[in-house]
């Protein structure tokens, strides 16, 4: 038998567990063209949130009574594939689930980094910090570089890549003076915020005060109104995601300084990672780089068993995860 978790009920506001359903099902057989895989990792992440909303976006919604889906890592166990040898590891998109039937998946290579680093540091989180910073902020060596959420999957690799990369400064907001702290120390942030203190925008100013040139944001909200009043004229904004709004339930106010992008002449600018999979070799070469040399603090949050995926899915949503939250099955 095989356990997978689908979605009971659509949340109002934060999700809660009984939104969620731990069901078992029969382990299929492989038929032709197809590999059985034991998932070993399995990923939760903030833009699964807006996929339990019936609502129209980017990827569709997550159906009630179904298996939810995600980023997954597991190891062939049967195959009818040619391509796909029993004992291989694979990348896919089949996770809330501990057996995946699948056609196709991405091999990856376990002796050039365990399987988990594939759901984060080598995957879709870091990729996102990655094409975030150089390609839809267009970041440049020398300049300043403030990121929000920077505890987490995405924000705690922005902030180490833009360091790697040049930046003259690089602040980052997280929640807790124990986040904060860890910022400075453990992922080599010049300088830190500690949002749940109040006053983001003071912190900020008083952190650079001759402003920032790039924002990385992955809340939005009050991150998002204090780093266009700091921002240097011709700043630029990644905007990666908004976890502050994802809860929500009415209409959230956007930011009341918007008007100061006209004559700061700023570029804000939204990103979905799936644009710029061109990037995935370079990514994929300098990152891997970075981590043999031992460059890269790599973070992970972890949450064991199929029957506390949910869980960890509320705690990261929560703010409960340092670096990635991930679920281990195997």
């Amino acid at each position: 038998m095989s356990r997978e978790v689908h979605l009971a009920a659509r949340p109002v506001g934060a999700p809660k567990p009984s939104d969620f359903a731990l069901v078992s099902v029969e382990v299929p057989a492989p038929g032709p063209g197809q590999f059985l895989v034991r998932n070993t990792w399995m990923s939760v992440d903030p833009y699964m949130r807006g996929r339990m909303n019936d609502v129209k976006s980017y990827l569709p919604p997550f159906q009630l009574g179904e298996v939810m889906d995600g980023g997954a890592v597991g190891e062939i166990v049967a195959s009818e594939h040619p391509d796909y040898p029993v004992g291989a590891h694979v990348l896919h998109s089949a996770g809330w689930r501990e057996y995946a039937l699948l056609t196709a998946g991405r091999i990856v290579d376990t002796e050039l980094a365990p399987a988990s680093a594939y759901l984060g540091v080598l995957g879709m989180p870091g990729l996102t910090a990655y094409a975030g910073l150089l390609e839809v902020a267009q970041f440049q060596p020398g300049e300043t570089v403030f990121v929000s959420g920077a505890a987490g999957a995405v924000g705690s690799l922005a902030g180490q890549f833009a360091k790697l990369l040049g930046a003259s400064v690089v602040v980052g907001s997280a929640g807790g003076p124990e986040k904060a702290k860890r910022l400075v120390e453990q992922f080599g942030y010049d300088a830190a915020i500690d949002y749940k203190a109040g006053d983001v925008r003071g912190q900020l100013k008083a952190a650079v005060p001759d402003g920032v040139d790039v924002y990385f944001d992955n809340v939005g909200g009050e991150h998002l109104e204090a780093a266009i009043s700091t921002m240097r004229p011709f700043g630029r904004v990644a905007m990666c995601g908004a976890i502050s709004m994802y809860n929500a339930t009415g209409p959230v106010a956007g930011p009341s300084n918007l008007g100061l992008a006209i004559g700061k002449r700023l570029t804000l600018k939204g990103m979905l990672v799936g644009d710029h999979q061109e990037l995935a070799p370079q990514f994929a070469q300098q990152v891997a780089g970075w981590l043999k040399d031992g460059k890269l603090e790599v973070e992970e949050t972890v949450v064991d068993g199929i029957g506390n995926a949910a869980e960890a899915f509320i705690g990261m949503l929560g703010g409960a995860n340092t670096g990635k939250m991930l679920v281990r099955l195997g």
